[in-house]
């Protein structure tokens, strides 16, 4: 089946690493041009260095996506090098640390929206005129937990319960203009989890153990039926298929990609 990606362009925030950098690689490999976004400019290089082995072209901007300013020079950056034209956002940017909300100032909950839910907003704010031009879509990146949260990491919960919200708004806003879905991925194996501070060390200290122990304990107790975490290769597989020509009647969708997490119908 032919994706109608090749020639596009597709711009996606925290592609350094994890599903950004998975779904960097799989448009570029159905012949997308990609424009990618992060504050790791060593990183981003090497995802732009493993795109062009392979023949495919990528764009990378060093761009702090906490602030206001730096999303929206991060992006007229890349606008710049695709002469003003995008047809695919992928607001991908996020993180998140195990925090009891006793342990939440008002600053981390500050510094979480940011990040997670804010940057989304404005990229899309900026990009929209564009998208619409081109019937274009967008694809954010949620959260199984966003809609069945845990105990922690409460404010990462809710920035992603926000970012599907804002899914469902702008879909219905945009209508025939612009498709907008959501993926929601369960636990996937990713930096995101395994970097100094992030999700397995965190929550090897809320209980007690060691990072592999806790994450391993966190499984049993979301019960998985595929009981193991999931790749990046697997979200990005899915971000690709909704941003593609296959997904054309789909909109106001929120894919989980989860593992069997969510138990709701």
């Amino acid at each position: 089946m032919e994706s109608g990606l090749k020639g596009k362009v597709v711009f996606i925030t925290g592609a350094a690493e994890g599903i950004g950098r998975a779904t960097a690689v799989a448009f570029a490999k159905e012949g997308a041009t990609v424009g990618l976004l992060d504050i790791n400019e060593s990183q981003l290089r090497e995802v732009a260095t493993e795109i062009s082995s392979t023949g495919g072209k990528a764009i990378t901007v060093k761009a702090d996506l906490m602030t206001g300013e730096g999303v929206k020079s991060g992006l007229e950056q890349l606008l710049d090098s695709t002469g003003g034209i995008v047809d695919v956002l992928v607001n991908n940017v996020g993180s998140g640390a195990i925090r009891t909300f006793e342990q939440l100032s008002d600053d981390d909950w500050d510094k979480t929206f940011q990040l997670n839910f804010m940057s989304y907003v404005r990229a899309t704010r900026h990009l929209l005129p564009i998208l619409r031009e081109r019937k274009g879509c967008i694809v954010n990146n949620g959260s199984d937990l966003a809609r069945q949260p845990e105990p922690v990491p409460i404010d990462y919960s809710a920035s992603k319960a926000a970012v599907l919200a804002l899914t469902k708004g702008l879909a219905r806003a945009e209508g025939a203009n612009v498709r907008v879905n959501a993926v929601a991925p369960g636990p996937i194996w990713t930096p995101f989890w395994t970097k100094p501070g992030g999700f397995a060390e965190t929550m090897g200290k809320h209980y007690n153990m060691e990072p592999q122990a806790a994450v391993e304990h966190e499984m049993k107790l979301r019960q998985l039926p595929l009981a193991r975490l999931g790749t990046p290769e697997e979200v990005a597989n899915v971000i690709v298929f909704l941003a593609s020509d296959l997904a054309s009647f789909v909109t106001s969708a929120v894919w989980g990609v989860d593992g069997g997490s969510i138990r709701a119908i």
